[in-house]
């Protein structure tokens, strides 16, 4: 099981880097696989019953089991449902690296297409022109970091927390991520070695229980760090 690395520990809560290739919670799409949740229970046994479902005990939020980067995990119910309430409201801080294919002709925009399932690929997310009562609000702003001849990396910071959000609203905006094969174009001008999304939760942000803002980021891992030393001259 690739194991997460511990930011920082308090009483009420975890701030930990999650790695790619560990699932948070059990999944009917990954079945058997290991879970960030098994290793919370036998480190940290104390969260068993934190929250509202049984087999996500202190999650309150989540980062697809290929994405990587830094999340918080509650340890007491009081801080489960403080931090809720903050994802709720979009108070929380999100913010991430990614590197994508093409170059936006701006250097910073928002997308706002509602995300609904889509009805040709099961388990994908889809982007619509206009609001249904199958789909969710959704907000993504992103800037440019960097760019490259075909690639350019991104900062993106998101409103909402709906599944695979940024790698649906980036495809959709024609700015699909590196290495994500299942919301892939075939359209991209360069190919790119990567056997992971080159995606990452960077930074994070919430209050305490005293409702002083905290603020928490992790690096890159080696493999993206290394993918953009290639890049670069």
């Amino acid at each position: 099981m690739p194991e997460p690395k511990i930011i920082a520990e308090t009483p009420d809560y975890l701030v930990l880097d999650k790695p790619s290739g560990l699932l948070v919670h059990e999944a009917n799409h990954h079945p058997g696989a290991d879970t960030l949740v098994q290793w919370l229970l036998a480190h940290y046994p104390e969260i068993k019953g934190v929250g509202e479902e049984a087999d996500r005990p202190g999650i309150v939020h989540r980062l697809d089991m290929d994405v990587s980067g830094v999340m918080v995990v509650a340890r007491t119910r009081q801080m489960y449902d403080h931090l809720k309430k903050q994802f709720q409201n979009h108070e929380v801080e999100k913010m991430y690296l990614a590197l994508v294919h093409g170059v936006p002709g701006k250097p910073d925009g928002t997308i706002s297409f509602p995300l609904g399932r889509s009805r040709r690929n099961a388990g994908r997310m889809a982007s619509q022109p206009l609001p249904t009562e199958k789909t969710r609000e959704a907000i993504t702003h992103f800037a440019v970091k960097e760019q490259f001849t075909h690639l350019s990396l991104l900062e993106v910071t998101i409103e909402t927390g709906r599944t695979n959000q940024i790698r649906a609203h980036l495809l959709a905006f024609g700015l699909p991520i590196v290495g994500d094969t299942v919301y892939a174009s075939r359209w991209v001008k360069q190919k790119v070695a990567l056997d992971r999304p080159f995606l990452h939760s960077w930074k994070l942000g919430f209050t305490n229980l005293d409702n002083t803002m905290q603020h928490f980021e992790t690096p890159l891992p080696d493999a993206l760090t290394a993918l953009l030393a290639k890049l670069r001259p």
